[in-house]
């Protein structure tokens, strides 16, 4: 559990803001963080007042990483990039969650290293994370000004041939009462680009392999490309499936045999494939998986039973 409480025995009196800061080895920032989220307790009360005197028994609740043995695909002394597998967050989203990415980046650089990006918890791929806090404010502005390159592959329901780009704009859902997707296809939406080409088509699977290729990054941009010319990513339990099958994966309510026939494929078929930027000097790192061979996670073409929504 990446989450802890630890008891601690305070001397004497100190205040709260920098007692945090000499027992975690984190700056005043970060132990500001912890008190304004409520983890340092006393006698089993959040205090949040970071100048308050503190003194005899008390608790921090605070991420402390276990490695899983996750190591970069390659690394310089300022970022590393991973190989994210398909299931694990990149940061935990409760203070329950067992395992992220986060877990892996700490324990080999330390509070300081944070992921760069945003990838979903079901895809797999390239993630790029920085050592120290220069480094993360560098390659985060280099995805917002669109300088870092990311191509992923796909396996796609249907038959493709030919390449394609969408120009599709891009709007965020606020309503989940009949449809949960996240966003949607509309006029008013954000403007999103994405460049598709078919690499390979399996008959027997009914399945086409598509390299993707981003020049925007909105929330679920290839997902939702690829569902609107009908040909939605295997596996996503979002995007190309019933309401029912989306809520019951929403609610953890869906086994594995309901996945596969209702979605097509047991995983969300999405990986991040490559990477270009400039850091000093040219980087281009590509993924060392065989995503092609995982093939065998979808779903045969004649037991998929999915259905191609209407946005």
């Amino acid at each position: 559990m990446p989450f802890v409480k630890e008891r601690f025995i305070v001397p004497q009196k100190i205040q709260a803001f920098l007692f945090v800061m000499r027992t975690l080895n984190c700056t005043q920032g970060q132990s500001q963080r912890v008190l304004a989220k409520g983890r340092l307790l006393v006698d089993g009360v959040s205090m949040s007042n970071r100048g308050e005197d503190i003194e005899g028994e008390v608790e921090i609740v605070y991420f402390k990483p276990k490695s899983k043995g996750l190591t970069p695909l390659f690394q310089t002394p300022d970022f590393m990039v991973f190989e994210k597998p398909s299931g694990v967050l990149v940061h935990p989203n409760t203070m329950a969650t067992p395992y992220s990415m986060l877990d892996e980046i700490r324990t080999l650089s330390g509070d300081n290293a944070n992921a760069c990006h945003r990838i979903d918890m079901e895809t797999s791929g390239l993630l790029i994370s920085s050592k120290h806090k220069k480094a993360e404010t560098t390659i985060k502005t280099l995805f917002a000004d669109r300088n870092i390159k990311k191509s992923y592959l796909a396996w796609v329901d249907g038959k493709l041939t030919e390449a394609f780009s969408s120009h599709e704009p891009i709007k965020t859902s606020n309503d989940y009462t009949t449809s949960k997707h996240k966003v949607y296809i509309d006029p008013k939406g954000k403007l999103s680009k994405t460049d598709f080409l078919p690499l390979k088509y399996d008959k027997k699977l009914d399945a086409t392999l598509v390299s993707c290729h981003p020049h925007t990054g909105r929330t679920h941009q290839i997902r939702i490309h690829l569902f609107h010319v009908k040909h939605p990513i295997l596996g996503d339990p979002i995007y190309g499936t019933t309401f029912a099958t989306s809520d019951a994966y929403l609610d953890g309510h869906i086994t594995e045999s309901e996945r596969m026939i209702n979605t097509g494929a047991s995983r969300l078929m999405l990986h991040a494939q490559s990477l270009e930027f400039d850091y000093g000097s040219g980087f281009y790192i590509e993924s060392k998986s065989d995503f092609d061979s995982m093939s065998d996670l979808i779903c045969p073409k004649e037991d998929r039973c999915f259905n191609t929504l209407e946005e």
